[in-house]
């Protein structure tokens, strides 16, 4: 009978404990990734193939164009992950990019200015003259080290064809190129920059891995290849410092699901699944669940991709972790009309779109002291 009497005063004592109980608060970031799409300014570069991207070129690209371009691409940049963080996103990746002016006039758009976004930038091998990069907030993130990894693949046995069209099958217009000389694949540099969010060491990794040209079996090597090289990555920064925190992002022409994420890199579904300095990859379930970033023939797929590190994954918010991960989808980025209704709204003869991509995000996260 005295526990009967006890009962109420205790769930009573509880009950004011928990209602005088102070919300845990976060800070947060946004890392984003997008493919830009053609990313041209309007100047022939005599070292590239980028005729079609000027004036007299197949796309008659003006300069009204470009900055209609520039606008669209600038709007969805500010807004990406807004549901959950009205802030700009302090990371966001890039492919398909001409070079670094065009990233320059980028980060000058009225919707981008304010944030003062820093750009890291090189050069790589494609033919086409397309890059990645990485845009970052200036008054966030302090970059340390930043490289450009050439990623070396070779094809032995081409035609003249296979070098200069693009298979009609491809889900991109990317091209591959090969060396007549050597038979090596062009193709982007794999980005690695290293640098301190709010104090805490971040690496970060932005790819564009190879194309589907010339059919997805035929091609999976070369992305398996780009897989190995971005495992490679991730196993140096790991042999420095066992606890450094990886995100590794881009567009990979590949699914969550293909070998070159699956094996190649050894990326995981499920947070369970992920050993000590494995990756885990929260895009994997919404494949499966027929979420996508870009269509082909009704058919959709997850090409871009944000992972994270064991280490981001771990469930003390003491430091920054993962939290959770989406695709920026909203109506107007959604063509709404014609052939292609319900695809992402690119450009078209008849219309300055975004992307032929969705892009992506995920949440860093850290309890605030």
């Amino acid at each position: 009978m005295r526990i009967l009497f006890w009962i109420p005063f205790l769930i009573l004592c509880f009950a004011f404990t928990n209602s005088h109980a102070q919300p845990k608060k976060y800070i947060i970031h946004t890392v984003a990734f997008y493919n830009f799409e053609n990313l041209f300014d309007t100047i022939d570069d005599p070292e590239t193939f980028d005729e079609e991207w000027t004036p007299t070129g197949l796309q008659r690209w003006s300069v009204d164009k470009y900055q209609k371009k520039l606008s669209n691409l600038a709007r969805v940049l500010a807004e990406i992950g807004s549901s959950e963080n009205t802030d700009a996103p302090t990371f966001i990746g890039g492919c398909e990019i001409e070079n670094r002016n065009v990233l320059e006039d980028l980060v000058k758009q009225p919707q981008l200015i304010e944030k003062d976004y820093g750009i890291i930038h090189f050069d790589s091998p494609d033919k086409r003259g397309i890059d990645v990069a990485l845009l970052y907030r200036k008054n966030k993130f302090k970059p340390t080290s930043s490289i450009n990894i050439p990623l070396y693949i070779y094809k032995k046995e081409i035609s003249r064809k296979e070098e200069i069209k693009i298979n009609p099958q491809d889900i991109t217009d990317d091209e591959l190129q090969v060396s007549p000389k050597n038979y090596r694949v062009y193709t982007r540099d794999q980005l690695l920059v290293t640098g301190f969010l709010d104090g805490e060491e971040i690496n970060i990794i932005v790819n564009h891995w190879p194309s589907r040209s010339g059919g997805e079996k035929k091609s999976s090597p070369f992305r398996e290849a780009a897989g190995a090289l971005n495992r490679k990555i991730i196993d140096s920064l790991q042999r420095i410092n066992p606890k450094a925190k990886v995100i590794t992002m881009g567009d990979l022409n590949d699914g969550p699901y293909n070998k070159s994420v699956k094996i190649a890199l050894g990326a995981k579904a499920k947070k369970a699944e992920v050993k000590e300095f494995g990756i885990y990859n929260p895009f994997e379930e919404m494949a499966k669940n027929g979420m996508g970033t870009i269509a082909y023939r009704d058919a959709w797929d997850i090409f871009d991709q944000i992972m994270v590190s064991e280490t981001l994954i771990q469930t003390d918010y003491s430091s920054f972790r993962y939290w959770k991960a989406g695709i920026y989808n909203k109506p107007f980025l959604i063509q709404n009309s014609g052939q292609y209704k319900g695809y992402p709204l690119r450009h078209s003869t008849t219309e300055i779109g975004f992307s032929d991509h969705f892009p992506v995000y995920i949440y860093l996260i850290k309890e605030k002291k």
